[in-house]
């Protein structure tokens, strides 16, 4: 059993066939996937894959670079869907410095107000961070964040950052770069983030693993993650696998 932790299948890329998708995935041993969604648009197709699949769960959240669209409404809708059963996470929340359509202080305050409303729910957070590893840690460390805890999704900053995470109460996913050649940090981060803090995931249709890099990724995919990781650590394919499925499961709380 595998868990791929972070999963797009709501985007316009798997809208022809995301059903054969999600079954290329059961066939490859991943039986749980968290689907992520993070605007008006997204979110409703999470909810709906979620509630069509048995082992398949939602996280609902504000992407930063869309944090320029947020309203008190759109806050307030994440709160109401924070009850639905198969929601297990609020996020994909964060800053985003390389797009520059949400200006950075508009992207700190919808940040604050996830994690504020994360704290108040008491449920877990799933970050997005892109060129802004230092102050998204700040962040965090300012609105205690470990409180309710969370995960670096997708994590590719340096091992100090992580370690920096994981004092905050935090585990570290990783995804297809840990596999790319030159991934320097991803693979120093890999062998040393405690085995119990470890979750693994595609952040498909994005960022597709060796040997499909530059390709449309999809959640079949998170096994070479797992594989990757396995050599690196020099552990079992089947020991990483049982690892971070426990682990995501403990995460979401499932």
């Amino acid at each position: 059993m595998v868990f791929d932790t972070h999963v797009h299948l709501n985007a316009d890329q798997f809208k022809e066939d995301q059903e054969e998708v999600i079954q290329r995935a059961k066939d490859a041993g991943v039986t749980y996937m968290t689907v992520v969604g993070f605007d008006r648009k997204t979110i409703p197709l999470a909810l709906q894959i979620a509630e069509k699949h048995e082992h398949i769960y939602a996280a609902v959240g504000w992407h930063p670079v869309d944090a320029i669209d947020m309203t008190e409404d759109d806050l307030q809708w994440l709160e109401e869907l924070v009850e639905h059963p198969k929601v297990v996470a609020l996020g994909e929340m964060g800053l985003d410095y390389h797009w520059d359509k949400s200006p950075v202080h508009v992207q700190k305050e919808v940040f604050r107000k996830q994690i504020r409303l994360a704290k108040r729910v008491n449920m877990p957070i799933i970050i997005h961070n892109r060129e802004a590893s230092e102050d998204i840690v700040d962040i965090l460390r300012e609105e205690n964040a470990a409180e309710v805890g969370g995960v670096m999704h997708c994590f590719s900053s340096t091992p100090d950052i992580a370690q920096q995470c994981l004092d905050m109460n935090f585990y570290i996913s990783l995804g297809g770069p840990v596999t790319f050649k030159n991934a320097k940090d991803p693979k120093e981060v890999a062998q040393m983030v405690p085995m119990d803090r470890l979750l693994i995931e595609t952040d498909c249709p994005f960022l597709a693993p060796h040997p499909h890099r530059g390709k449309r990724n999809e959640p079949s995919y998170v096994t070479l993650v797992g594989e990757k990781i396995a050599e690196l650590r020099g552990l079992s394919v089947e020991e990483v696998f049982t690892k971070t499925t426990d682990n995501a499961k403990r995460f979401f709380r499932l």
